[in-house]
């Protein structure tokens, strides 16, 4: 009775070591007598032999590997960086990649990859470059050669990010100040802007003042004077109000009569 409780409990062992599941967003690798099957498995159930055979399973889904290094400039600085690099494994490499770089594939030949790849590209731009928009362009860089180096090998460089930078301390400075000087050109530059349109303004203004002035000499003929004259006369003779008018005939001075 023992041996047959000892024998069903080997056989339920067995059941459940020689089924696995492979999930989504990863792929297997067969291995039986230690020789690599070049047919990966996809997603579900799959027997095997647990005597003979290993299924080894690597991620397909976008892995994120972050690195914290010091990045060369062109000018010979040291910059610390963190950088993101997303990317991810094609299933039909797995096989592959098992035979040829292992499980420890990331150590292996990505990181690798990455540090050559970085400092080609980051030896090739100032280290403020780093920090401004030439930025995206060092990302991409750095991307495109991985690229060409992976692509072969069985994996998808989706992304190179450089999250953070940080510059030496002298050359923050120098750029901190060196964008005060451009701000305080700036400012300098909006005030002379609005001090010579002021300037215009009031050349302007003289100018028509100038011109109304003129036009208005102009029309005062002596024979317009005259006619102004006798209109005033007019007025003046018609106001119920005691004056005195004295006048050359041209021109009429009047006094209030009602003051001393």
């Amino acid at each position: 009775m023992k041996l047959k409780t000892i024998l069903c409990t080997a056989l339920t062992s067995i059941c459940l070591t020689s089924c696995t599941i492979i999930k989504q967003g990863e792929v297997g690798v067969k291995r039986s007598f230690g020789k690599i099957n070049e047919k990966p498995l996809m997603e579900g159930a799959r027997g095997f032999n647990p005597f003979t055979t290993t299924i080894i399973k690597l991620p397909t889904r976008t892995i994120n590997m972050e690195v914290r290094l010091p990045l060369p400039s062109k000018e010979g600085l040291t910059v610390q960086s963190e950088v993101s690099i997303l990317y991810r494994l094609v299933g039909s490499y797995a096989p592959k990649i098992v035979e040829n770089l292992g499980r420890n594939y990331e150590q292996v030949v990505v990181l690798p990859i990455f540090r050559s790849a970085v400092a080609d590209i980051s030896s090739q731009h100032f280290a403020k470059d780093m920090h401004t928009g030439q930025r995206s362009v060092i990302e991409k860089s750095i991307k495109d050669l991985m690229t060409a180096q992976l692509t072969d090998r069985g994996f998808i460089v989706e992304s190179v990010l450089l999250k953070s930078i940080i510059l030496p301390v002298g050359l923050t400075r120098a750029i901190e100040e060196k964008l005060e000087s451009e701000q305080d050109a700036q400012r300098m530059q909006f005030i002379l802007d609005k001090e010579r349109q002021e300037a215009t303004r009031k050349t302007i203004e003289a100018e028509g003042i100038r011109d109304a002035q003129k036009i208005i000499s102009e029309g005062l003929s002596p024979l317009l004077l005259r006619f102004k004259t006798i209109e005033a006369f007019n007025k003046l003779s018609t106001s119920p109000n005691a004056k005195t008018i004295i006048t050359n005939g041209e021109q009429p001075l009047m006094f209030n009569a009602d003051k001393p």
